[in-house]
Formats: structure tokens, C-alpha cells, sequence
């Protein structure tokens, strides 16, 4: 059973940071491409940043400069750290990983930029 969890959300100020982080467990971690992806209230749910097996990376023109993907096979996790935030990256972040054509998503993580 694929189960993603992710954990790191919290309450920031306009240009803090954060990093979140994502558990995944189900899988053979090292041989799946991941991605992050957001939803803001009101809004459809969009690609962040993702990451291959092998580390390749590839971000949204919204956070590139900003945003740093990366995976830790041997814990099975992977991270998002956010510098710089802006109050419109304000949204749930989610974990995603497609096996055997299905989509699984943890429960999210609610990120808040604001004074």
C-alpha cells in the first residue's frame, strides 16, 4: 500500500523559508519520479517541482530560484525547501508519485506566507 505523508508546513513572513518533507512508503522509492504540487484556495492544483530517480530536477517558472527539490533514497523521503516565500505561494502542498498508472497523494501540508 502507497502511502505518502508529508510534514513541514507551517505559518511565515514574506520572505522566510521552510522546508517541507515527504515520507513515502509502498514503493521501491529509489526508482520513482516524485513531484510536489500546490493548491491555493480557490485555485486547481499545480506542479511545483519535481525530481527523476537519477536527481534530474524541473521547476515552475513561479519558484525557480526559489524552490530546491531533492530526494534521500535511503530514508525514502523527498524535500522541498522554499526560500524567499511570497504571500502567493500560500497554499496545501502535496506529495505525488504515479505507480502502475495511479496517482497517489499524501494528505497535504498547509503552507501560510503572511505578516
Amino acid at each position: 500500500q502507497v502511502q505518502l505523508v508529508e510534514s513541514g508546513g507551517g505559518l511565515v513572513q514574506p520572505g522566510g523559508s521552510l522546508r517541507l518533507s515527504c515520507a513515502a512508503s509502498g514503493i521501491a522509492f529509489r526508482f520513482y519520479f516524485m513531484g510536489w504540487y500546490r493548491q491555493a484556495a480557490g485555485k486547481e492544483r499545480e506542479l511545483v517541482a519535481s525530481i527523476t530517480k537519477s536527481g534530474s530536477t524541473n521547476y515552475r517558472d513561479s519558484v525557480k530560484g526559489r524552490f530546491t527539490i531533492s530526494r534521500d533514497n535511503a530514508k525514502n523521503t523527498v524535500f522541498l525547501q522554499m526560500n524567499s516565500l511570497k504571500p502567493e505561494d500560500t497554499a496545501v502542498y502535496y506529495c505525488n508519485v504515479n505507480k502502475d498508472y495511479m496517482n497517489y497523494w499524501g494528505k497535504g501540508t498547509l503552507v501560510t506566507v503572511s505578516l
